[in-house]
């Protein structure tokens, strides 16, 4: 699985501190809804080509490590 704290940042003055990609105004729920509104990878790319592949896989590696501690808090 990809790190995504290579690509993941998060500043308390940009997009209210939400998850963005690597300091750009594109956050990881931006990415994640356009997967789940059916969106591929490459469409994604080619609308915002600031973007990578990896960057796509490290929004999804850090959906994933939230998921896991929230179940883990339930636990």
């Amino acid at each position: 699985m990809i790190d995504y704290k290579q690509y993941i940042t998060i500043e308390p003055g940009k997009r209210s501190g939400k998850p963005c990609i690597r300091g750009l105004r594109i956050t990881v729920y931006d990415i994640l809804n356009m997967l789940a509104d059916g969106m591929s990878y490459d469409e994604i790319l080619d609308d915002y080509p600031k973007i990578t592949r990896d960057d796509i896989l490290a929004c999804l590696a850090f959906a994933a490590e939230r998921e896991s501690n929230i179940v883990r808090m339930c636990a």
